[in-house]
């Protein structure tokens, strides 16, 4: 009985910190206890454990003979999370006194935790992850959305319809933050409109600590309990208090936790409010003016912009900022007219909303972009800021973005670089040298990996086309077509991500006819997955949605095209790990990064993309395809006419073909070059683990330092 106590605490310590997120080896031990709860559980230990029976799971642990992987997996947790070698314990020790701490309003992880809704969270997820692996001293913040974001469904008419699950804190991997009497840890916030409070819970990745504020406790008003129920959700007062909640909220969390960070990491300007707090504390326990305490903190201060539209970024009223921020202002012992400059690209325009990405950039001394493009377009946007500067000059670099390898490369083609690369690959990721050893396994090697991956996908999509079916209640008929849709043996093309009008997802239907043609060709067809969400308030991109599904209920399209419903993490994966080729077509240069290609090209997918975001500084000819020139249009029609039709011919002229042109062997041979080249020249450059460091040397030892930061401007 003790043994098997054990081993159900071990499993349970396996779930509760994330790193198995990135362990395939403990993914699948919980699959095999159970593969009907794992899924029904969306993949999450904690509500797994809870449901299994455990003397069900005890049999079956023993029947499979799982005991000795699990105590394996258990050990190594703890090897992980005590081992001193890592990059960081070299090259960041400095920081282990006082951490770096990173701010964001979401973080994507695992489909288990939802308080994500897209590329912003996934990104901020990675970081934490790859600072974990190279035991970076960081701490995070962010917020406990108890709805998270959105479960999106199709209805009949191929319209979106949202929502919202009440996540249950004991099925999730959080765990309450107590104070010494054992009592949730709160911090308070106080407002004209009233004090607003909030508990502490604590999420482990890995090595990192991630902190959320909780807004649902009893001494709220019933709004400001639901405060955080929804991420983005709401309206400006809602957005504000949110925002408020993170920054101020999250500087006050940290000090009564006892870390006093040497970094602020603001990920996006809705956290831009931590700077004043750290001012008002600075002011408080040094003695210092306003203007002192504001030069320390913007040297400290690292802000990471993601948004290249200006309609993107979060600006509000004064007078809703004096409700929220007015006790803050009198305590930093500012004029309301200075307080509302701090907001304003031109303080004295008493009509200028005040925007969260100008308070960053003002009490920062640390910015950047997401890729080298998206750097010279922030310079451009935020010249203004800085009129004695030429644009070249605006104090912004960039840092392109990069993701965790370990999260989205697919366990088969970790056993190619587990062979080819050496099994000490992850160690030596960032360097070139270890990614040209790819030119050594067998091209047939890599197909068929390929092709089991494709293989996964299909079968993923079929299932859940069905399950859509069988939620709307459909007949059988129109249920067992679904069932058999896609052809491993056909070219498949996938699209995914937040339906914005600027990611342009109906690009490529632009011309029904054309695409009909390449549907349905006889010896060169093509196949198309969609995925993603529109925002609950974006009727344009619910339009584009219900465009696309109702296409795909086409019968010149059936079993060629297809939209999968309530686009996660778990979909994300499946389909970065699946498909043939990544197309990503948006209106340069407002994608700022893009990393969803950089998940695919892990995994021997082709990237099929617009110049913009890291595949303009990415793409070399060789290693994907690229839709135009990188010319832009002032005119967005015109833009978008020209890119649909440059779109279509490379897709017919140079895609199409090089998929179906095949040896004797029946092997695309100048495909699977590409795929070899996409490695060689990509994947040292955009992994998270290069981009953390990165940060490390070009902006978090010198804000740590008080030091100018250093960044590429090209």
């Amino acid at each position: 009985m003790v043994g098997q106590a054990q081993t159900i605490e071990k499993l349970k310590e396996l779930g509760r910190n994330l790193w198995w997120t990135w362990q395939p080896g403990v993914i699948s031990l919980f699959r095999e206890l159970d593969p009907a709860l794992w899924h029904e559980t969306d993949h999450n230990p904690i509500a797994f454990l809870q449901k299994i029976d455990p003397s069900r799971l005890i049999k079956q642990a023993a029947d499979m003979a799982l005991d000795s992987r699990i105590d394996y997996a258990f050990r190594r947790l703890n090897e992980y999370l005590e081992n001193k070698a890592s990059w960081g314990a070299i090259h960041a020790s400095n920081l282990r006194v006082r951490p770096v701490a990173y701010f964001s309003a979401e973080f994507g992880l695992h489909e288990s935790l939802p308080i994500y809704s897209g590329g912003l969270g996934v990104l901020a997820g990675d970081h934490l992850k790859s600072s974990s692996d190279l035991g970076i001293p960081l701490v995070a913040v962010g917020l406990l959305y108890d709805q998270g974001y959105f479960r999106q469904s199709i209805d009949s008419n191929g319209w979106q319809q949202e929502s919202y699950l009440n996540a249950d804190p004991d099925l999730l991997p959080i765990e309450p933050v107590l104070d010494k009497s054992g009592e949730p840890l709160k911090i308070n916030i106080d407002t004209h409109s009233g004090v607003l409070q909030a508990q502490l819970w604590k999420v482990e990745v890995g090595r990192i600590n991630l902190y959320l504020l909780d807004s649902n406790v009893a001494a709220n008003s019933a709004s400001d309990r639901a405060l955080t129920s929804r991420l983005y959700g709401g309206d400006a007062k809602v957005r504000i208090r949110q925002e408020l909640l993170l920054g101020v909220g999250g500087v006050r969390a940290l000090h009564a936790l006892g870390y006093h960070p040497s970094v602020l990491h603001l990920n996006e300007g809705h956290s831009a409010f931590a700077t004043l707090e750290m001012i008002r504390w600075k002011m408080e326990t040094e003695s210092v003016p306003f203007g002192e305490a504001a030069q320390d903190v913007a040297a400290m201060t690292v802000f990471t912009t993601h948004t290249p539209v200006a309609a993107g970024h979060d600006r509000f009223p004064s007078q809703l900022v004096e409700e929220h921020l007015g006790k803050l202002r009198e305590e930093l012992h500012l004029s309301y007219d200075d307080f509302m400059g701090l907001g304003r690209v031109y303080p004295s325009d008493m009509n200028e909303l005040y925007c969260m990405t100008v308070i960053a950039l003002k009490l920062s001394r640390h910015a950047n972009g997401v890729s080298a493009l998206h750097g010279q377009v922030s310079r451009r946007m935020w010249q203004p800021l800085f009129p004695n500067k030429t644009v070249e000059e605006v104090p912004i670099g960039h840092i392109t973005n990069g993701v965790h390898v370990g999260t989205w490369v697919a366990p088969q083609m970790r056993l190619i670089f587990d062979r080819h690369l050496g099994v000490d690959w992850p160690e030596k990721m960032r360097y070139p040298e270890t990614w040209a050893a790819i030119d050594t396994v067998d091209d047939a090697e890599l197909w068929e990996t390929q092709q089991v991956l494709k293989a996964r996908l299909i079968d993923f999509v079929r299932n859940r086309l069905v399950e859509q079916a069988v939620k709307r209640g459909e007949p059988e008929a129109a249920k067992a077509k679904l069932g058999s849709a896609l052809d491993l043996n056909i070219l498949t093309i996938g699209f995914a991500r937040r339906f914005a009008t600027y990611k342009r997802a109906n690009l490529v239907l632009q011309d029904v006819e054309r695409l009909t043609a390449m549907l349905s060709s006889i010896d060169q067809p093509i196949q198309l997955i969609f995925a993603g969400k529109a925002h609950p308030e974006d009727r344009f991109g619910k339009e584009l949605i219900q465009n696309i599904v109702k296409l795909s209920r086409d019968s010149r399209f059936e079993h060629r095209l297809v939209f999968v419903e309530d686009y996660d993490m778990n979909v994300a994966r499946q389909l970065v790990q699946g498909v043939d080729v990544w197309l990503n077509n948006p209106r340069r240069p407002q994608e700022a990064s893009g990393t969803s290609g950089e998940k695919v090209l892990l995994n021997g997918g082709l990237n099929f993309s617009i110049l913009d975001g890291w595949w303009a500084e990415a793409y070399d000819g060789s290693n994907g395809f690229a839709i135009g020139t990188g010319q832009c249009n002032s005119v967005p029609s015109v833009q978008d006419e020209r890119d649909s039709r440059d779109l279509l011919k490379t897709l017919n002229e140079e895609v199409i073909p090089l998929y179906y042109k095949r040896d004797m062997s029946g092997l695309p041979r100048e495909w699977i070059a590409r795929q070899k080249s996409g490695f060689r020249s990509m994947a040292w450059r955009f992994n998270a683990d290069r981009m953390v460091m990165d940060y490390v040397q070009n902006c978090y030892l010198p804000a740590a330092l008080g030091m100018s930061c250093v960044m590429p401007r090209s």
